[in-house]
């Protein structure tokens, strides 16, 4: 399933969520300036690697990994994972911004993303592979879409034998989402932690803590107050 929009308008504009994408974009760009050779540096310098963070602490410069758990999420390995990572969050980011606010959405953006980090070094800590990708924050999104907007309509292409679009419940879009990456992960354990080069306990990771922390950040919304001017409800004699 494709998710393509939906149908919860936002009443602000998401400042923050566009910051986000043309960061992401400016960096993948300089990544393709700078050749294969350059981008391979970046990637080992800047991207997650979990043994680095699991080996003797004493033999670990602290200044140069703990960075990487925020770096590393605005960093994509092609165009494919930044376009998917992007399309997600622009579909879905806009409205999580409009219910939390700028400052809050750009802290739990972050935050997302550095749990979904440690997610996956947790279930993969000795793995010497950098993990780059926006992927694990745009989950933390996803879950706390599914929260705030459970009765949304997420337009969907749907890609079987013919390629056709339907309304569907972001619980069942999000739902299905989160599955997926749960049966993967739990099929990389013990693998190498990225089978077919995705990180799914970050995904995991992201998404639970969106699913846990949306409510310390979103005031729930108030009840939509009556005008004057709108016809009351006929009085019963």
């Amino acid at each position: 399933m494709i998710p393509v929009r939906d149908d919860v308008p936002s009443i602000s504009r998401p400042v923050v969520m566009y910051a986000i994408i043309v960061v992401n974009v400016l960096v993948y760009l300089y990544m393709l300036a700078i050749g294969p050779r350059g981008v391979g540096e970046v990637v080992s310098s800047f991207g997650v690697v979990p043994v680095l963070f699991t080996r003797d602490p004493a033999g670990t410069d602290l200044l140069a990994v703990y960075p990487t758990l925020l770096t590393s999420i605005f960093l994509h390995g092609g165009l494919l994972h930044l376009l998917v990572n992007m399309w997600y969050l622009w579909i879905f980011g806009d409205n999580v911004e409009d219910r939390m606010g700028h400052g809050k959405f750009l802290i739990f953006y972050l935050m997302g993303g550095v749990v979904a980090n440690l997610a996956h070094i947790g279930l993969n800590p000795l793995s010497p592979i950098p993990s780059i990708g926006a992927s694990g924050a745009v989950a933390g999104v996803l879950g706390a879409y599914l929260v705030l907007f459970p009765g949304a309509r997420i337009i969907t292409i749907v890609p079987f034998i013919f390629v056709f679009a339907i309304q569907l419940p972001a619980g069942l879009v999000l739902g299905v989402w989160f599955i997926i990456q749960l049966w993967s992960g739990l099929g990389s354990i013990g693998v190498d932690g990225t089978a077919g080069g995705i990180a799914y306990w970050a995904h995991i990771g992201g998404f639970l803590f969106g699913l846990l922390v949306v409510r310390f950040l979103a005031p729930r919304r108030r009840r939509r107050m009556r005008r004057e001017w709108e016809p009351r409800e006929r009085p019963s004699w």
